[in-house]
Protein backbone atom coordinates (compact mmCIF):
# COMPACT_ATOMS: atom_id res chain seq x y z
CA UNK A 1 0.00 0.00 0.00
CA UNK A 2 1.30 3.42 -0.98
CA UNK A 3 1.75 6.08 1.74
CA UNK A 4 0.39 8.70 -0.70
CA UNK A 5 -2.75 6.59 -0.87
CA UNK A 6 -2.80 5.91 2.84
CA UNK A 7 -5.82 4.50 4.67
CA UNK A 8 -7.48 6.72 7.24
CA UNK A 9 -6.25 5.04 10.34
CA UNK A 10 -4.66 5.63 13.66
CA UNK A 11 -2.94 2.80 15.37
CA UNK A 12 -1.40 2.89 18.75
CA UNK A 13 0.76 -0.07 19.42
CA UNK A 14 2.83 -1.30 22.15
CA UNK A 15 5.54 -3.77 21.96
CA UNK A 16 8.18 -3.65 23.01
CA UNK A 17 31.24 15.05 11.67
CA UNK A 18 32.89 18.38 11.57
CA UNK A 19 31.23 19.28 14.85
CA UNK A 20 31.96 19.75 18.49
CA UNK A 21 31.16 16.11 19.09
CA UNK A 22 31.93 13.55 21.75
CA UNK A 23 31.23 9.87 22.30
CA UNK A 24 30.94 8.54 25.82
CA UNK A 25 30.26 5.19 26.63
CA UNK A 26 5.58 11.48 36.62
CA UNK A 27 4.93 13.05 33.52
CA UNK A 28 3.70 16.59 33.94
CA UNK A 29 -0.02 16.54 34.25
CA UNK A 30 -2.18 16.98 31.19
CA UNK A 31 -5.88 17.01 30.64
CA UNK A 32 -7.80 14.86 28.22
CA UNK A 33 -9.62 16.91 25.68
CA UNK A 34 -11.72 16.42 22.59
CA UNK A 35 -10.28 17.65 19.35
CA UNK A 36 -11.84 18.72 16.10
CA UNK A 37 -11.08 16.57 13.12
CA UNK A 38 -10.54 19.60 10.86
CA UNK A 39 -7.69 21.86 11.94
CA UNK A 40 -7.48 23.76 8.67
CA UNK A 41 -6.38 27.26 7.81
CA UNK A 42 -8.80 27.83 4.97
CA UNK A 43 -7.92 26.21 1.65
CA UNK A 44 -11.08 26.38 -0.46
CA UNK A 45 -10.35 23.00 -2.03
CA UNK A 46 -10.23 21.15 1.30
CA UNK A 47 -13.36 20.47 3.30
CA UNK A 48 -13.11 20.16 7.08
CA UNK A 49 -14.05 16.72 8.36
CA UNK A 50 -16.88 16.25 10.85
CA UNK A 51 -16.04 16.91 14.48
CA UNK A 52 -14.19 13.91 15.90
CA UNK A 53 -14.53 12.50 19.41
CA UNK A 54 -10.87 11.42 19.42
CA UNK A 55 -9.08 12.35 22.64
CA UNK A 56 -5.51 13.52 23.13
CA UNK A 57 -3.66 14.69 26.22
CA UNK A 58 -2.58 18.31 26.45
CA UNK A 59 0.93 19.16 27.68
CA UNK A 60 2.30 22.68 27.88
CA UNK A 61 5.47 23.16 25.87
CA UNK A 62 8.66 23.06 27.95
CA UNK A 63 9.57 26.64 28.91
CA UNK A 64 12.91 28.41 28.83
CA UNK A 65 14.70 27.98 32.15
CA UNK A 66 17.51 30.04 33.66
CA UNK A 67 20.49 27.95 34.68
CA UNK A 68 21.09 30.16 37.71
CA UNK A 69 17.66 29.16 39.05
CA UNK A 70 17.07 25.68 37.59
CA UNK A 71 20.35 24.03 36.56
CA UNK A 72 18.91 20.48 36.39
CA UNK A 73 16.78 18.94 33.64
CA UNK A 74 15.36 15.60 34.82
CA UNK A 75 13.27 13.31 32.64
CA UNK A 76 12.51 9.75 31.58
CA UNK A 77 13.68 8.50 28.19
CA UNK A 78 10.86 7.91 25.73
CA UNK A 79 10.89 5.34 22.92
CA UNK A 80 7.42 5.77 21.39
CA UNK A 81 7.02 6.81 17.75
CA UNK A 82 3.24 6.81 17.34
CA UNK A 83 2.78 10.57 16.98
CA UNK A 84 4.73 10.69 13.70
CA UNK A 85 2.50 8.13 11.96
CA UNK A 86 -0.67 9.68 13.38
CA UNK A 87 0.32 13.13 12.13
CA UNK A 88 1.14 11.61 8.74
CA UNK A 89 -2.36 10.15 8.60
CA UNK A 90 -3.91 13.57 9.24
CA UNK A 91 -1.80 15.24 6.55
CA UNK A 92 -2.48 12.56 3.97
CA UNK A 93 -6.18 12.95 4.80
CA UNK A 94 -5.96 16.66 3.95
CA UNK A 95 -6.02 18.01 7.49
CA UNK A 96 -3.58 19.65 9.85
CA UNK A 97 -3.31 17.55 13.02
CA UNK A 98 -4.68 18.84 16.32
CA UNK A 99 -1.70 20.32 18.22
CA UNK A 100 -2.04 17.82 21.07
CA UNK A 101 -1.50 14.94 18.63
CA UNK A 102 2.01 16.29 17.94
CA UNK A 103 4.81 15.10 20.25
CA UNK A 104 8.21 16.20 19.01
CA UNK A 105 10.22 13.43 20.69
CA UNK A 106 8.16 10.74 18.93
CA UNK A 107 8.95 12.40 15.62
CA UNK A 108 12.67 12.63 16.35
CA UNK A 109 12.80 8.96 17.29
CA UNK A 110 10.80 7.71 14.31
CA UNK A 111 13.79 7.64 11.97
CA UNK A 112 16.47 4.93 11.96
CA UNK A 113 19.86 6.30 12.91
CA UNK A 114 23.43 5.38 11.94
CA UNK A 115 25.07 3.00 14.41
CA UNK A 116 27.78 4.39 16.63
CA UNK A 117 31.28 3.51 15.54
CA UNK A 118 32.32 3.01 19.14
CA UNK A 119 31.80 -0.37 20.82
CA UNK A 120 28.32 -0.21 22.32
CA UNK A 121 29.34 -2.12 25.44
CA UNK A 122 31.99 0.31 26.65
CA UNK A 123 32.30 3.97 27.55
CA UNK A 124 35.36 6.06 28.20
CA UNK A 125 33.54 8.09 30.85
CA UNK A 126 31.40 5.43 32.48
CA UNK A 127 32.95 3.43 35.31
CA UNK A 128 31.01 0.27 34.36
CA UNK A 129 29.98 -1.37 31.09
CA UNK A 130 26.57 -0.08 29.99
CA UNK A 131 23.79 -1.60 27.87
CA UNK A 132 24.00 1.52 25.70
CA UNK A 133 26.43 4.19 24.56
CA UNK A 134 25.91 7.95 24.53
CA UNK A 135 27.03 10.55 22.00
CA UNK A 136 26.58 14.32 21.95
CA UNK A 137 26.94 17.08 19.38
CA UNK A 138 26.76 20.88 19.45
CA UNK A 139 25.99 23.26 16.59
CA UNK A 140 24.12 26.55 16.07
CA UNK A 141 20.34 26.48 15.90
CA UNK A 142 19.13 26.94 12.31
CA UNK A 143 16.00 28.82 13.40
CA UNK A 144 17.58 31.25 15.89
CA UNK A 145 21.04 32.75 15.46
CA UNK A 146 21.16 33.51 19.19
CA UNK A 147 20.77 29.86 20.22
CA UNK A 148 22.87 26.67 20.18
CA UNK A 149 21.48 23.15 19.88
CA UNK A 150 22.77 20.28 22.02
CA UNK A 151 21.89 16.89 20.55
CA UNK A 152 22.30 13.82 22.77
CA UNK A 153 21.96 10.30 21.33
CA UNK A 154 21.52 7.08 23.30
CA UNK A 155 22.13 3.86 21.37
CA UNK A 156 21.13 0.60 23.02
CA UNK A 157 23.02 -2.63 22.47
CA UNK A 158 21.36 -4.74 19.79
CA UNK A 159 20.82 -8.49 19.89
CA UNK A 160 20.85 -11.11 17.17
CA UNK A 161 17.68 -13.14 16.72
CA UNK A 162 19.35 -16.24 18.15
CA UNK A 163 20.22 -14.27 21.31
CA UNK A 164 16.65 -13.12 21.96
CA UNK A 165 14.94 -14.59 25.02
CA UNK A 166 11.80 -16.69 24.41
CA UNK A 167 8.59 -14.67 24.13
CA UNK A 168 5.17 -15.24 25.68
CA UNK A 169 2.95 -12.88 23.68
CA UNK A 170 -0.77 -12.34 24.16
CA UNK A 171 -2.58 -10.56 21.33
CA UNK A 172 -5.54 -8.74 22.92
CA UNK A 173 -7.71 -7.74 19.97
CA UNK A 174 -10.72 -5.43 19.94
CA UNK A 175 -13.38 -7.13 17.79
CA UNK A 176 -16.23 -4.73 18.58
CA UNK A 177 -18.55 -3.52 15.83
CA UNK A 178 -16.62 -0.31 15.18
CA UNK A 179 -13.61 -2.40 14.09
CA UNK A 180 -15.40 -3.72 11.00
CA UNK A 181 -14.03 -1.29 8.38
CA UNK A 182 -10.99 -2.19 6.29
CA UNK A 183 -8.61 0.21 8.02
CA UNK A 184 -9.26 -1.29 11.45
CA UNK A 185 -9.58 -5.02 12.20
CA UNK A 186 -8.50 -6.20 8.71
CA UNK A 187 -5.38 -4.02 8.93
CA UNK A 188 -4.60 -5.30 12.42
CA UNK A 189 -4.98 -8.88 11.18
CA UNK A 190 -2.47 -8.23 8.39
CA UNK A 191 -0.13 -6.41 10.80
CA UNK A 192 -0.07 -9.20 13.38
CA UNK A 193 0.64 -11.80 10.71
CA UNK A 194 3.81 -9.87 9.87
CA UNK A 195 4.97 -10.34 13.45
CA UNK A 196 4.11 -14.05 13.31
CA UNK A 197 6.56 -14.49 10.42
CA UNK A 198 9.50 -13.88 12.78
CA UNK A 199 8.39 -16.14 15.62
CA UNK A 200 10.49 -19.16 16.68
CA UNK A 201 9.59 -22.52 18.20
CA UNK A 202 10.46 -21.25 21.70
CA UNK A 203 8.02 -18.34 21.35
CA UNK A 204 4.32 -18.73 22.17
CA UNK A 205 1.25 -16.80 21.02
CA UNK A 206 -2.17 -16.56 22.69
CA UNK A 207 -5.07 -14.61 21.16
CA UNK A 208 -7.75 -13.03 23.35
CA UNK A 209 -10.63 -11.05 21.85
CA UNK A 210 -13.11 -8.66 23.41
CA UNK A 211 -16.35 -7.11 22.22
CA UNK A 212 -19.65 -7.59 24.04
CA UNK A 213 -17.98 -10.68 25.50
CA UNK A 214 -14.43 -11.96 25.88
CA UNK A 215 -12.96 -15.24 24.72
CA UNK A 216 -9.67 -17.03 24.10
CA UNK A 217 -9.55 -17.30 20.31
CA UNK A 218 -6.26 -19.23 20.38
CA UNK A 219 -4.72 -21.08 23.30
CA UNK A 220 -0.97 -20.69 23.78
CA UNK A 221 0.63 -21.96 20.56
CA UNK A 222 4.30 -22.43 19.63
CA UNK A 223 5.63 -19.75 17.30
CA UNK A 224 6.67 -22.22 14.62
CA UNK A 225 3.03 -23.33 14.17
CA UNK A 226 2.46 -20.31 11.96
CA UNK A 227 -0.46 -21.74 10.01
CA UNK A 228 -2.52 -22.26 13.17
CA UNK A 229 -1.75 -18.77 14.45
CA UNK A 230 -2.55 -17.08 11.14
CA UNK A 231 -5.75 -19.12 10.75
CA UNK A 232 -6.90 -17.92 14.17
CA UNK A 233 -6.12 -14.31 13.22
CA UNK A 234 -8.03 -14.69 9.94
CA UNK A 235 -11.09 -16.11 11.72
CA UNK A 236 -11.78 -12.94 13.71
CA UNK A 237 -14.92 -10.90 13.02
CA UNK A 238 -16.11 -7.54 14.35
CA UNK A 239 -19.38 -7.21 16.30
CA UNK A 240 -20.86 -5.87 19.55
CA UNK A 241 -19.69 -3.46 22.26
CA UNK A 242 -16.22 -2.74 23.66
CA UNK A 243 -15.66 -4.62 26.92
CA UNK A 244 -11.99 -3.73 27.20
CA UNK A 245 -11.61 -4.16 30.95
CA UNK A 246 -12.84 -7.78 30.90
CA UNK A 247 -10.62 -8.48 27.89
CA UNK A 248 -7.63 -7.00 29.67
CA UNK A 249 -8.17 -9.17 32.74
CA UNK A 250 -8.51 -12.31 30.60
CA UNK A 251 -5.34 -11.38 28.68
CA UNK A 252 -3.37 -11.01 31.92
CA UNK A 253 -4.75 -14.32 33.14
CA UNK A 254 -3.49 -16.00 29.96
CA UNK A 255 -0.13 -14.20 30.19
CA UNK A 256 0.35 -15.45 33.75
CA UNK A 257 -0.64 -18.95 32.67
CA UNK A 258 2.10 -18.99 30.02
CA UNK A 259 4.65 -16.91 31.93
CA UNK A 260 8.27 -17.52 30.88
CA UNK A 261 10.79 -16.72 33.60
CA UNK A 262 13.58 -14.60 32.13
CA UNK A 263 11.65 -14.25 28.87
CA UNK A 264 9.51 -11.60 27.21
CA UNK A 265 6.01 -11.59 28.71
CA UNK A 266 3.94 -9.00 26.91
CA UNK A 267 0.38 -8.15 25.97
CA UNK A 268 -0.23 -6.38 22.66
CA UNK A 269 -3.50 -4.46 22.95
CA UNK A 270 -5.03 -3.48 19.60
CA UNK A 271 -8.08 -1.21 19.45
CA UNK A 272 -9.72 1.73 17.69
CA UNK A 273 -11.18 3.47 20.68
CA UNK A 274 -12.42 3.64 24.21
CA UNK A 275 -13.61 0.96 26.62
CA UNK A 276 -17.38 1.33 27.04
CA UNK A 277 -18.25 -1.78 29.07
CA UNK A 278 -17.05 -2.73 32.56
CA UNK A 279 -14.41 -0.51 34.20
CA UNK A 280 -13.90 2.55 31.99
CA UNK A 281 -12.08 4.96 34.35
CA UNK A 282 -8.51 5.37 33.02
CA UNK A 283 -7.10 5.47 36.57
CA UNK A 284 -8.61 2.06 37.34
CA UNK A 285 -7.21 0.65 34.10
CA UNK A 286 -3.78 2.12 34.92
CA UNK A 287 -3.87 0.55 38.38
CA UNK A 288 -4.53 -2.87 36.84
CA UNK A 289 -1.72 -2.44 34.31
CA UNK A 290 0.72 -1.27 36.99
CA UNK A 291 -0.11 -4.23 39.25
CA UNK A 292 0.59 -6.70 36.45
CA UNK A 293 3.74 -4.83 35.43
CA UNK A 294 5.18 -5.56 38.85
CA UNK A 295 4.67 -9.28 38.12
CA UNK A 296 6.83 -8.99 34.99
CA UNK A 297 4.07 -8.71 32.37
CA UNK A 298 4.39 -5.63 30.18
CA UNK A 299 1.80 -4.04 27.91
CA UNK A 300 2.02 -2.33 24.54
CA UNK A 301 -0.82 -0.63 22.66
CA UNK A 302 -1.67 -0.67 18.97
CA UNK A 303 -4.60 1.47 17.85
CA UNK A 304 -6.60 2.05 14.68
CA UNK A 305 -9.27 4.49 13.54
CA UNK A 306 -9.95 8.15 14.16
CA UNK A 307 -13.43 8.76 15.58
CA UNK A 308 -13.70 7.93 19.29
CA UNK A 309 -10.01 7.08 19.34
CA UNK A 310 -8.80 7.55 22.91
CA UNK A 311 -5.12 8.15 22.27
CA UNK A 312 -4.73 9.75 25.69
CA UNK A 313 -5.51 6.46 27.42
CA UNK A 314 -3.56 4.31 24.95
CA UNK A 315 -0.39 6.35 25.39
CA UNK A 316 -0.74 6.42 29.15
CA UNK A 317 -1.32 2.70 29.72
CA UNK A 318 1.58 1.90 27.38
CA UNK A 319 3.81 4.11 29.55
CA UNK A 320 2.49 2.57 32.77
CA UNK A 321 2.80 -0.92 31.27
CA UNK A 322 6.50 -0.42 30.38
CA UNK A 323 5.64 -1.00 26.74
CA UNK A 324 5.42 1.08 23.58
CA UNK A 325 2.73 3.12 21.88
CA UNK A 326 2.67 2.87 18.10
CA UNK A 327 0.30 4.29 15.55
CA UNK A 328 -0.05 2.26 12.35
CA UNK A 329 -1.60 3.99 9.38
CA UNK A 330 -0.64 1.44 6.73
CA UNK A 331 0.71 -2.06 6.27
CA UNK A 332 4.15 -0.60 5.52
CA UNK A 333 4.11 1.09 8.93
CA UNK A 334 3.13 -2.22 10.51
CA UNK A 335 6.12 -3.86 8.85
CA UNK A 336 8.44 -1.13 10.16
CA UNK A 337 7.21 -1.56 13.73
CA UNK A 338 6.55 -5.31 13.92
CA UNK A 339 9.30 -6.63 11.66
CA UNK A 340 12.11 -4.15 11.10
CA UNK A 341 12.08 -2.89 14.70
CA UNK A 342 10.84 -6.01 16.48
CA UNK A 343 13.91 -6.26 18.72
CA UNK A 344 13.48 -2.63 19.78
CA UNK A 345 9.80 -2.98 20.63
CA UNK A 346 9.80 -6.40 22.30
CA UNK A 347 13.14 -6.98 24.03
CA UNK A 348 14.11 -4.66 26.89
CA UNK A 349 17.83 -4.20 27.60
CA UNK A 350 17.42 -1.43 30.20
CA UNK A 351 14.33 -0.46 32.20
CA UNK A 352 13.37 2.64 34.17
CA UNK A 353 15.90 4.72 32.23
CA UNK A 354 16.21 8.29 33.53
CA UNK A 355 18.44 11.17 32.57
CA UNK A 356 19.50 14.22 34.53
CA UNK A 357 21.53 16.96 32.87
CA UNK A 358 23.21 19.73 34.87
CA UNK A 359 24.14 22.82 32.89
CA UNK A 360 27.26 24.82 33.78
CA UNK A 361 26.41 28.53 34.30
CA UNK A 362 29.94 29.45 33.21
CA UNK A 363 28.84 28.50 29.68
CA UNK A 364 25.02 28.35 29.64
CA UNK A 365 22.59 31.03 30.81
CA UNK A 366 19.32 29.42 29.59
CA UNK A 367 18.06 26.13 28.22
CA UNK A 368 14.86 24.68 26.78
CA UNK A 369 14.23 20.97 26.30
CA UNK A 370 12.54 20.28 22.96
CA UNK A 371 9.78 17.71 23.44
CA UNK A 372 9.57 15.09 26.22
CA UNK A 373 6.84 17.10 27.97
CA UNK A 374 5.07 13.91 29.04
CA UNK A 375 8.29 12.45 30.45
CA UNK A 376 9.34 15.24 32.83
CA UNK A 377 10.35 14.17 36.35
CA UNK A 378 11.09 15.98 39.59
CA UNK A 379 14.80 16.33 40.32
CA UNK A 380 14.47 14.11 43.39
CA UNK A 381 12.88 11.34 41.26
CA UNK A 382 16.20 10.66 39.56
CA UNK A 383 17.68 8.82 42.56
CA UNK A 384 14.41 7.20 43.62
CA UNK A 385 14.27 3.65 42.28
CA UNK A 386 10.56 3.45 43.09
CA UNK A 387 9.74 6.03 40.41
CA UNK A 388 8.82 4.39 37.12
CA UNK A 389 10.52 5.55 33.91
CA UNK A 390 10.91 4.51 30.27
CA UNK A 391 12.38 1.25 28.99
CA UNK A 392 14.86 0.94 26.12
CA UNK A 393 14.68 -1.98 23.72
CA UNK A 394 17.52 -3.83 22.00
CA UNK A 395 19.12 -1.70 19.29
CA UNK A 396 16.91 1.30 20.02
CA UNK A 397 18.21 4.78 19.25
CA UNK A 398 16.90 7.71 21.33
CA UNK A 399 17.57 11.37 20.46
CA UNK A 400 17.28 14.43 22.74
CA UNK A 401 17.53 18.09 21.75
CA UNK A 402 18.13 21.06 24.03
CA UNK A 403 18.11 24.65 22.81
CA UNK A 404 20.77 26.59 24.74
CA UNK A 405 21.55 30.24 25.27
CA UNK A 406 25.30 30.45 25.74
CA UNK A 407 27.05 33.32 27.49
CA UNK A 408 27.41 36.09 24.93
CA UNK A 409 24.16 35.18 23.15
CA UNK A 410 21.08 37.33 23.73
CA UNK A 411 19.05 35.85 26.60
CA UNK A 412 15.27 35.73 26.80
CA UNK A 413 15.24 36.76 30.47
CA UNK A 414 17.22 39.65 31.96
CA UNK A 415 20.14 38.79 34.19
CA UNK A 416 19.18 38.65 37.87
CA UNK A 417 20.43 41.66 39.80
CA UNK A 418 21.25 39.86 43.04
CA UNK A 419 22.44 36.51 41.71
CA UNK A 420 26.13 35.66 41.87
CA UNK A 421 27.83 36.20 38.52
CA UNK A 422 28.87 32.61 37.89
CA UNK A 423 30.36 33.46 34.50
CA UNK A 424 33.05 35.66 36.07
CA UNK A 425 33.62 33.63 39.22
CA UNK A 426 36.65 31.38 39.51
CA UNK A 427 36.17 28.48 37.08
CA UNK A 428 36.23 24.96 38.43
CA UNK A 429 35.22 22.92 35.36
CA UNK A 430 36.30 25.34 32.66
CA UNK A 431 35.67 23.11 29.61
CA UNK A 432 32.46 21.44 30.78
CA UNK A 433 29.26 22.81 29.28
CA UNK A 434 27.06 20.23 31.02
CA UNK A 435 27.17 17.03 33.06
CA UNK A 436 24.99 14.11 31.91
CA UNK A 437 23.82 11.40 34.29
CA UNK A 438 21.94 8.25 33.29
CA UNK A 439 20.29 5.84 35.68
CA UNK A 440 18.78 2.49 34.68
CA UNK A 441 17.99 -1.02 35.88
CA UNK A 442 18.87 -4.31 34.26
CA UNK A 443 15.70 -6.06 32.96
CA UNK A 444 15.38 -8.34 36.00
CA UNK A 445 16.89 -5.97 38.60
CA UNK A 446 15.25 -3.82 41.27
CA UNK A 447 18.22 -1.52 41.96
CA UNK A 448 19.54 1.00 39.48
CA UNK A 449 23.00 1.65 38.05
CA UNK A 450 24.45 5.14 37.50
CA UNK A 451 26.71 6.41 34.72
CA UNK A 452 27.81 10.02 34.33
CA UNK A 453 30.04 11.98 31.99
CA UNK A 454 30.70 15.54 30.76
CA UNK A 455 29.70 17.49 27.68
CA UNK A 456 32.90 19.29 26.77
CA UNK A 457 32.78 22.60 24.93
CA UNK A 458 34.89 22.49 21.80
CA UNK A 459 35.18 24.51 18.60
CA UNK A 460 31.70 25.34 17.34
CA UNK A 461 30.97 24.46 13.71
CA UNK A 462 28.46 26.20 11.48
CA UNK A 463 25.09 24.50 11.11
CA UNK A 464 26.01 23.60 7.53
CA UNK A 465 29.09 21.73 8.81
CA UNK A 466 27.22 19.77 11.49
CA UNK A 467 26.73 16.06 10.92
CA UNK A 468 24.06 14.90 8.48
CA UNK A 469 22.02 13.28 11.24
CA UNK A 470 22.19 16.44 13.38
CA UNK A 471 20.91 18.61 10.53
CA UNK A 472 18.13 16.21 9.51
CA UNK A 473 16.80 15.73 13.05
CA UNK A 474 16.96 19.49 13.64
CA UNK A 475 14.62 19.79 10.64
CA UNK A 476 12.31 17.14 12.12
CA UNK A 477 12.38 18.98 15.44
CA UNK A 478 11.42 22.23 13.71
CA UNK A 479 8.59 20.45 11.84
CA UNK A 480 7.15 19.03 15.05
CA UNK A 481 7.42 22.30 16.95
CA UNK A 482 5.78 24.31 14.16
CA UNK A 483 2.92 21.81 13.80
CA UNK A 484 2.40 22.03 17.55
CA UNK A 485 2.16 25.82 17.29
CA UNK A 486 5.37 26.61 19.18
CA UNK A 487 6.02 30.32 19.68
CA UNK A 488 9.74 29.61 19.29
CA UNK A 489 9.25 28.64 15.62
CA UNK A 490 6.88 31.50 14.73
CA UNK A 491 9.41 33.10 12.36
CA UNK A 492 10.51 29.83 10.75
CA UNK A 493 8.92 29.02 7.36
CA UNK A 494 7.94 25.63 5.97
CA UNK A 495 10.30 26.09 2.95
CA UNK A 496 13.21 26.57 5.38
CA UNK A 497 12.37 23.30 7.12
CA UNK A 498 12.06 21.53 3.77
CA UNK A 499 15.48 22.87 2.75
CA UNK A 500 17.16 21.73 5.98
CA UNK A 501 15.68 18.25 5.64
CA UNK A 502 16.46 17.78 1.95
CA UNK A 503 20.06 18.96 2.32
CA UNK A 504 20.60 16.30 5.01
CA UNK A 505 18.64 13.45 3.43
CA UNK A 506 21.71 11.24 2.95
CA UNK A 507 21.49 7.62 1.82
CA UNK A 508 17.86 7.09 2.94
CA UNK A 509 17.53 3.39 2.03
CA UNK A 510 13.95 3.06 3.32
CA UNK A 511 12.74 6.36 1.85
CA UNK A 512 11.59 7.74 5.21
CA UNK A 513 13.50 11.00 4.82
CA UNK A 514 12.16 11.62 1.31
CA UNK A 515 8.65 11.04 2.66
CA UNK A 516 9.36 13.57 5.42
CA UNK A 517 9.90 16.30 2.83
CA UNK A 518 6.56 15.44 1.21
CA UNK A 519 4.80 15.69 4.57
CA UNK A 520 6.32 19.11 5.31
CA UNK A 521 5.10 20.28 1.90
CA UNK A 522 1.59 19.02 2.72
CA UNK A 523 1.70 20.90 6.04
CA UNK A 524 2.77 24.04 4.17
CA UNK A 525 -0.13 23.73 1.72
CA UNK A 526 -2.68 23.20 4.48
CA UNK A 527 -1.37 26.13 6.54
CA UNK A 528 -2.31 28.85 4.04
Amino acid sequence: MNNDNVLIISICMLLLGGCSQGIVGSASSGVSMQSSGGWLSGSASIKPSPVSSARYTHYDENPIKQVSQTPLATFSLDVDTGSYANVRRFLNQGQLPPPDAVRVEEMLNYFPAPQFKKDINTSEAASKPMPFAVKYELAPSPWNAQRTLLKVDVQARDMKTVELPPANLVFLIDTSGSMHSAERLPLIQSALKLLVNDLRAQDHITIVTYAGETRVALESTAGNDKNAIKAAIDSLNAYGGTGGEAGLRLAYEQAEKGFIKGGVNRILLTTDGDFNLGITDPKDIEALVKKEREKGITLSTLGVGDDNFNEAMMVRIADVGNGNYSYIDSLSEAQKVLNDEMHQTLVTVAKDVKSQIEFNPQWVTEYRQIGYEKRQLRDEDFNNDKVDAGDIGAGKHVTLFFELTLNGQKASVDKLRYAQDKATSKPTKSSELAWIKLRWKAPQASESTLAEFPVVMGEMPTFANASEDFRFRAAVSAYGQKLHGSEYLADTSWPQIIKWGEQARGEDKQGYRAEFSKLVKLAEGLSH
